[in-house]
């Protein structure tokens, strides 16, 4: 079977087909401190490389930045999530596997706002990598 979601952590580990569980628990691992606090969530089924896929990046202990990409730039968005840890982790967990499986609602209930080509976005180097 084809691999339809792959999540990368900022470390370099690479995981094909995370269950809701492994992104929740990838997202709490995300440590602020570290030199690479984010995570990238792709759909890679059928899609163009680069153009579908979730990341977030945990900008501090109650701040998180989450972005969606739903294929060209034109269609790439952005919301903050903050509060306390545990609150602000489930809301990015809820978020992120929502988008992975196409879940209906998991845009609710965060500010999403779009990102023209030259407002400042979260990109690493490897996002693009196969």
């Amino acid at each position: 079977m084809a691999t339809l979601v792959r999540a990368r952590t900022g470390d370099g580990r690479s995981f094909d087909d995370p269950s809701d569980a492994d992104l929740a628990s990838l997202v709490a691992e995300l440590d602020p401190a570290s030199r690479s606090p984010f995570l990238i969530v792709e759909k890679i089924s059928g899609q163009p490389p680069g153009q579908y896929y979730s990341q977030v990046l945990r900008i501090d202990s109650e701040t998180w930045q989450v972005e969606y990409r739903a294929g060209g730039p034109e269609s790439h968005f952005q919301a903050r999530v903050s509060g306390p840890y545990e609150d602000a982790c489930a809301t990015v967990a809820r978020v992120i596997s929502g988008w992975a499986r196409d879940r209906p609602g998991w845009r609710e209930g965060l500010a999403w706002t779009p990102l023209s080509p030259g407002q400042r976005r979260i990109v690493w180097p490897f996002r693009r990598r196969r």
